[in-house]
């Protein structure tokens, strides 16, 4: 396809073919009526079973016998009705997010538009604040990006001209202009849309039942057939062999046996009810007491989903307190930027001296990766700078090598799960580094003990995290998680390769929504039954995949959606 011409965008007309040919940047619900949905719980072995007895009864005119069947057939039907009536909310949340405003470049002029309209071609103007509506390239400007919603990570990410930005995301800073390259179901957000709508779990109540009525069912039919031909034998009629036949399927087959096993799940979702568990699948509380394996999502589960100052190195000539003082002072709260709020933190918790005049302040941008604050401190304006090590050390006046140190630095931390950031100060003249900031997503202090007991109970753990593999081990070890993998080695294994390294890895770093999939189904391939913990919108298509699917507390309403349990 030509690219446009950024100085006019697309034609109108060429918009509006483009929307017919492509559809609307949407995803598209797939229509299904609900009496087809109802009718098809009249079709499987259970239902086979109960029908069989209806239709004997129904032969021998055995209208008490013909009313109980039908009542049981239509009672499961019901129940298994209501609860996949649950599964459609976390589409719902998720189609909702895309009901947002765009604004484009067409026939020379801005225009705001329906999202849903948007356009392979179109060029897009995204400003902090905005939800990101497409798949964009960028095209100028720069951008700081929240991108939680696709990798469940609280950590912002610097995008400039020529990177791609995906829908779902949200500007925190910045401002840019891009080319639409993708819209609807082809964008990265609309692919997890569809994850959710089309993962499936395996019904392991259904499989139960399935199993117990298919040996009784050849039990019994061994015994009518024996019954049969005794009675042919002895020269009886075969009318008159059908009420014996009648009789041994009602004795011998439970036809109550789904509405047991729904009343007896229904009691545990309320003893679990009272203990904090909102179950919203009653088909949750038999998987859960066969759950072998736990994928947990990393970033608000594991972790406390909010950046901590850890520690501070300082150059000579000061001290830690300045590091954290002067990075506080460079901070403001009302942005909420992670960051900054990390530096206020620590230095509340130390009883540092933050009030101070600000003259000016520039918050952090993608173009000058740093956050400026000039203060007046003891009477005297004082330039604070904290960000990239790079960055800060060229203000700081240092050399190649001594930079080529400070990163060095930073990637050693990185090893460790800690994000490195430098602070400088100026008093009027030259900036001088006053030493790096530790910033890190620490593990809850209760998550190692829960671990410890899960595996202790024969369940198996699996970490998933949109971090980068450094972090993501780091995280591991202070867990317990030894072996931890890039989830793009998942994509292009084969089946039994991507189950091998399913089962055998004790977690996934640099996961997308649809590696959190794949992980689900490859363990489920392999014979486990599944539970996946999550809070972000990230986490949908897996929580609906697993047959145990558990929103944390502080989930999204799509999680809770899709998730058969809510803590």
């Amino acid at each position: 396809m030509a690219r446009t011409d950024r100085a006019t965008g697309l034609a109108s007309s060429e918009a509006r073919a483009r929307l017919a040919r492509d559809g609307a940047n949407e995803v598209p619900e797939a229509p299904s009526h609900p009496l087809l949905r109802f009718g098809r719980k009249f079709w499987g072995v259970s239902a086979w079973m109960i029908e069989a007895i209806a239709l004997l009864s129904w032969l021998l005119h055995r209208t008490a016998d013909l009313a109980v069947a039908l009542g049981l057939l239509v009672a499961n039907a019901v129940v298994s009705s209501i609860q996949e009536s649950h599964a459609s909310a976390a589409v719902a949340a998720l189609r909702a997010q895309l009901h947002v405003s765009a604004r484009v470049l067409r026939d020379s002029s801005w225009q705001t538009i329906a999202a849903r309209d948007l356009v392979a071609g179109d060029i897009a103007r995204v400003r902090a604040g905005d939800f990101v509506p497409a798949d964009l390239e960028l095209v100028d400007g720069a951008l700081q990006l929240d991108q939680s919603a696709l990798t469940g990570e609280s950590r912002a990410i610097d995008v400039r001209t020529g990177d791609l930005i995906r829908a779902g995301s949200v500007a925190r800073r910045g401002e840019a202009t891009g080319e639409v390259v993708a819209t609807g179901p082809r964008t990265y957000f609309g692919r997890t849309t569809q994850l959710v709508s089309t993962a499936s779990p395996k019904l392991h109540v259904e499989a139960v039942i399935a199993r117990v009525v298919r040996w009784l069912l050849i039990i019994v039919g061994a015994m009518v057939v024996a019954t049969c031909v005794v009675s042919l034998v002895e020269g009886m009629n075969l009318v008159d062999i059908l009420p014996i036949s009648l009789v041994l399927l009602t004795s011998a087959i439970p036809v109550a046996l789904p509405v047991m096993f729904t009343v007896s799940m229904a009691i545990g979702a309320r003893e679990l009810g009272r203990r904090g568990v909102l179950i919203t699948q009653l088909r949750a509380v038999e998987d859960a007491a066969n759950m072998d394996v736990l994928c947990a999502d990393k970033t608000g589960t594991l972790t406390e989903n909010r950046l901590a100052l850890v520690g501070a190195v300082a150059e000579s000539g000061f001290g830690d307190v300045d590091v954290v003082r002067l990075g506080a002072l460079a901070s403001n709260e009302a942005n909420a930027d992670p960051i900054d709020l990390a530096f206020l933190r620590a230095a509340k918790s130390r009883g540092l001296d933050t009030a101070a005049e600000v003259v000016a302040f520039e918050p952090f941008s993608a173009a000058t990766r740093r956050t400026e604050a000039i203060v007046k401190l003891d009477g005297h304006e004082v330039r604070v700078v904290k960000g990239a090590l790079r960055t800060v050390g060229e203000l700081a006046g240092l050399d190649a090598a001594a930079i080529a140190q400070l990163q060095a630095r930073g990637d050693a931390e990185a090893e460790h799960g800690v994000r490195v950031l430098a602070v400088a100060r100026g008093d009027g003249g030259a900036m001088r580094l006053v030493g790096l900031a530790l910033l890190l997503d620490p593990p809850r202090r209760d998550s190692r003990a829960l671990l410890d007991r899960l595996r202790a109970q024969g369940i198996a753990i699996k970490m998933l995290t949109g971090d980068a593999l450094p972090v993501a081990t780091h995280i591991g070890r202070e867990l317990g998680l030894a072996t931890i993998v890039r989830a793009p080695e998942l994509r292009g294994a084969t089946e039994q390769r991507a189950a091998e390294l399913a089962a055998a890895a004790d977690g996934f770093a640099e996961v997308y929504p649809e590696d959190k999939f794949l992980v689900i189904e490859s363990l489920q391939r392999a014979g486990h039954v599944v539970g996946m913990t999550g809070d972000g919108v990230n986490d949908a298509p897996a929580l609906k995949q697993a047959e145990v699917g558990i929103a944390v507390f502080g989930a999204t309403d799509v999680a809770k959606g899709a998730a058969s349990a809510v803590l």
